[in-house]
């Protein structure tokens, strides 16, 4: 999924002011620190998901025969190719 930069600036944002509001919550860095390391951590966050996304796409397509995406044998075959990509990246 593709973000703006200034969507992604007002999510990180808008979490390190959710997460500033929280009592059970300090802040041991700056603010402004906070945000851009959340920035950076939903921008991997997307890069991966992008991977993934393509990863599952791919092994529909080389099936032998066309499957037309949207059919629900297609939406099962992407989620279960998803998750296998999901846990091949967490180690599983």
């Amino acid at each position: 999924m593709r973000l703006s930069r200034e969507k992604l600036n007002k999510l990180a944002s808008s979490s390190t002011e959710r997460l500033a509001g929280m009592k059970q919550v300090e802040f041991l860095e700056g603010y402004d620190d906070i945000r851009q390391e959340l920035r950076r951590i939903l921008e991997e966050l997307l890069a991966n998901e992008e991977k993934l996304d393509k990863a599952a796409r791919l092994k529909i397509e080389s099936q032998r025969r066309t499957i037309p995406e949207g059919t629900p044998e297609w939406n099962i075959l992407y989620h279960k190719y998803y998750n296998e990509e999901v846990r091949k990246l967490i180690g599983f």
